[in-house]
């Protein structure tokens, strides 16, 4: 799952709009908006996000031969 569907998933389950959460990252409404679109976060933008929508962000990393998480 993409990091703006999950984005949106927690969204809804904390009855939030993007409108909201643009506001509260001081980030225009067409900025978040089209981040949303292309997917393009940076960690930085995930992790302010997450504390924002009280959420623990942990990028992880799994090799393909073993699944392996990193």
């Amino acid at each position: 799952m993409t990091a703006a569907k999950k984005i949106r998933l927690l969204l809804v389950e904390r009855d939030m709009t993007l409108t909201e959460l643009s506001k509260l990252l001081n980030k225009s409404l067409s900025t978040m908006s089209g981040k949303m679109k292309r997917d393009n976060f940076s960690e930085k933008d995930l992790r302010q996000i997450a504390d924002l929508l009280n959420c623990d962000y942990e990028p992880v990393f799994t090799d393909r031969d073993t699944g392996k998480k990193v």
